[in-house]
């Protein structure tokens, strides 16, 4: 990670409904146009082990029908696992994304112009909100999932013509 003041990483992980989807490319030219550096990147499908390790609080937080949801759609095909870099990149990351159910992202957002999906659905149909992405909440939890997802052989510093920028 840059040791300039300010710069963070996050993880973001383009869900199975992006993939399938076809919306990788359209997804991450958002990112790259907000000045957010790819610093690493794979194509994973999620396991139940890996789930577990990512997820690993959302059984606590929000009861074992929410947690069950999200772990079969998870599996359901491949993700992108990113590591962003960038100045905030957390809170850059998260506006960019919007807010978490689709049918109250605002229009700009990556959720609020691809997806729909409200939390009354699909809890009425006992499936995950398909909403494309998942970002970290907050830095601590990017340090955490990166961790889960990369080392730090697989993270990589280089230059871009944004980094004029940062200083």
């Amino acid at each position: 990670m840059s040791d300039v003041t300010g710069v963070e990483q996050t993880l973001v992980l383009l869900k199975p409904d992006a993939v399938a989807r076809g919306l990788a490319g359209r997804v991450l030219t958002r990112f790259e146009d907000a000045m957010l550096k790819i610093v690493a990147s794979k194509m994973v499908w999620m396991d139940a082990g890996l789930t577990r390790r990512h997820y690993f609080d959302l059984e606590d937080r929000f009861g074992p029908d929410v947690y069950a949801a999200m772990s079969r759609f998870m599996q359901t095909g491949p993700v992108i696992a990113l590591v962003l870099e960038g100045v905030e990149a957390v809170a850059c990351t998260r506006k960019l994304v919007g807010s978490t159910y689709p049918d109250q992202a605002a229009p700009g957002t990556i959720r609020g112009d691809f997806a729909h999906m409200s939390k009354s659905y699909a809890n009425s149909n006992g499936i995950a909100v398909a909403n494309l992405v998942h970002a970290s909440g907050n830095v601590e939890e990017a340090k955490r999932e990166i961790d889960v997802w990369f080392t730090a052989d697989e993270i990589y510093g280089y230059p871009t013509a944004a980094d004029p920028y940062f200083h």
